[in-house]
């Protein structure tokens, strides 16, 4: 099935395959550490957090709040053909999201500058996770990174130009959203206590559980770690967060028992995109960006769980 949004070939063109270097590196279970850090980037523009506040239950169901998250990266990444159906499902919902912002001016979500601002945390989220709890990605594996990531956002109905089309343009533009754009709000407070306080984890698939095990932590302390962690320290500053010596050797030592993990986590950890879709097939089907009564994306179904990194 195609996207109304683009042509049969341009679709085609964009959605990626086991061969993408997005596949073999963006589906490693340590990525998960860096879903806090891009929420966090995202709520901190204006238009997302009064979105979020508006039409969010995250205080609620954080680590639901987390999963659905990471459930549209994985169907957008890994769901072959039907990633442009989740894309187009994700702007429909989109359109109704809309109200009025502290000022009293009017905010909608899919306001351009915003609707790719999020798309675009997930790549900053990712390549900052994977630096940190997996190994440094060299200059020319970024770029190419950026290359198949960033056109999954015409899946979306992002418009050419909303977001630079070469990597070294987008860390200008990353830089200076992050200097002129992103703010601390009700919403970013609200989402800083629930890192804090997060309540229970959700019921994880025993591999994943497995992961925590092996670090010899609990899941809620990681995640506060790394999404305050992996924050640029202008941001961190700006939302009031306690930072220092401590806290930071903590992270070190996170990163480098993660980084140690890496020779002996089994293959289906490291590469687990088509896994996962299998593993929430029943929830993604019931929720907002599901493809359908087919459940998982039928075009990546007879994929192999692990491809080469």
């Amino acid at each position: 099935m195609s996207s109304p949004l683009l042509p049969t070939d341009e679709v085609e063109r964009i959605v990626l395959g086991p061969e993408s270097l997005v596949w073999q590196r963006f589906d490693d279970i340590r990525m998960y550490f860096g879903a806090g850090y891009a929420l966090l980037l995202q709520v901190s523009h204006p238009t997302v957090a009064s979105g979020v506040r508006d039409h969010s239950t995250f205080e609620q169901d954080p680590w639901g709040r987390l999963l659905r998250t990471i459930d549209y990266l994985m169907l957008i990444t890994y769901g072959g053909r039907e990633a442009a159906v989740a894309g187009q499902r994700l702007r429909e919902l989109h359109k109704s999201i809309k109200g009025t912002n502290p000022d009293g001016s009017s905010y909608h979500a899919l306001e351009p500058e915003a609707y790719a601002w999020v798309h675009a945390t997930l790549f900053a989220a990712g390549i900052a996770a994977h630096d940190r709890f997996i190994g440094p990605l060299t200059d020319a594996q970024v770029e190419q990174l950026y290359r198949e990531y960033m056109p999954l956002g015409r899946l979306l109905g992002i418009r050419e130009g909303d977001i630079p089309d070469t990597y070294p343009e987008f860390r200008g533009y990353f830089d200076a959203m992050v200097g002129d754009r992103l703010e601390r709000n009700e919403t970013v407070d609200r989402v800083v206590r629930s890192f804090t306080m997060p309540g229970p984890p959700p019921q994880l698939p025993a591999p994943v559980e497995r992961l925590w095990g092996l670090l010899r932590i609990a899941p809620a302390q990681p995640l506060k770690a790394s999404s305050f962690g992996l924050l640029p320290p202008v941001l961190r500053q700006r939302f009031g967060l306690e930072w220092g010596p401590v806290v930071e050797t903590e992270l070190r030592a996170m990163g480098a028992a993660s980084r140690a993990l890496g020779p002996v986590m089994p293959a289906r950890l490291r590469n687990m995109g088509p896994s996962y879709l299998r593993w929430r097939a029943e929830e993604i089907t019931r929720g907002p960006l599901g493809p359908g009564a087919n459940g998982v994306p039928a075009a990546r179904q007879d994929q192999p769980e692990t491809q080469a990194a």
